[in-house]
């Protein structure tokens, strides 16, 4: 018998962070709760052994914690899926939790059923990440850039090039998809995992993202094209 999806929830709002729980098991997942940032690093130092994280980003030992605990979790090469949960809706502070490292932010007040659908599609994105470890080439080169998809790893000569569990998810899309035309919603609903999810800026800012990491010039894009009122192209070396 399988042992219960385990997840981590760091919520300093402990009415929410209890209601939280209650809904996660009653759901079949098994849920750690924790409050604060020192808490939430006692409890993350066994890498993988959480199937997602559920992480506020005001915490009470520092107002920006969420940000910075994903930060380093990414840096330590730790890329369990993060899924953040805040009281800030400002476009700027969405986009700083991505280049965070999250993989997904809730903005509250939210609805049950939207967290429910949001942990699910992580949990889909990962076993999906899992099932493609041996199906794709796992190395490739974008110029200047080498990438092994199986060590998680992209560098640039001597250079590392931290990407997010995401970031790798959406670029292997592309890798088995160049030269072909990629809408927002196949992208959302191939990598997100995400039916009908209205908000295709979400999958805009990746791309900027991966620009930023893997384009010579980002602001003159070779690899990742923009095709006018149809999506985005991969467009490798020959």
């Amino acid at each position: 018998m399988a042992e219960p999806t385990r997840l981590l929830v760091v919520e300093d709002d402990r009415n929410l962070a209890t209601g939280l729980k209650l809904n996660f098991e009653l759901e079949g997942y098994t849920v750690d709760l924790v409050h604060s940032i020192r808490d939430a690093g006692a409890h993350l130092i066994e890498s993988g052994k959480y199937a997602a994280l559920i992480l506020d980003v005001m915490l009470p030992d520092n107002d920006d914690g969420g940000f910075v605990l994903c930060r380093k979790l990414r840096d330590a090469g730790d890329f369990t899926p993060v899924l953040m949960l805040t009281a800030r809706d400002r476009t700027a502070d969405r986009v700083r939790g991505l280049e965070a490292g999250a993989d997904d932010y809730l903005v509250k007040p939210f609805e049950l059923d939207e967290l429910l659908a949001r942990v699910r599609s992580l949990l889909r994105r990962r076993d999906w990440e899992q099932q493609q470890s041996g199906e794709t080439a796992q190395k490739m080169r974008i110029g200047a850039v080498e990438i092994d998809f199986a060590a998680r790893s992209a560098s640039r000569g001597d250079e590392e090039i931290k990407l997010t569990a995401l970031e790798y998810d959406l670029l292997r899309y592309f890798a088995d998809n160049p030269g072909r035309v990629l809408d927002r919603q196949e992208l959302q609903e191939k990598v997100w995992k995400l039916d009908n999810y209205p908000n295709s800026r979400m999958v805009d800012n990746f791309i900027l993202r991966l620009r930023k990491h893997l384009e010579p010039d980002p602001k003159e894009p070779r690899y990742f094209v923009s095709i006018r009122g149809a999506g985005y192209k991969f467009m490798p070396d020959a």
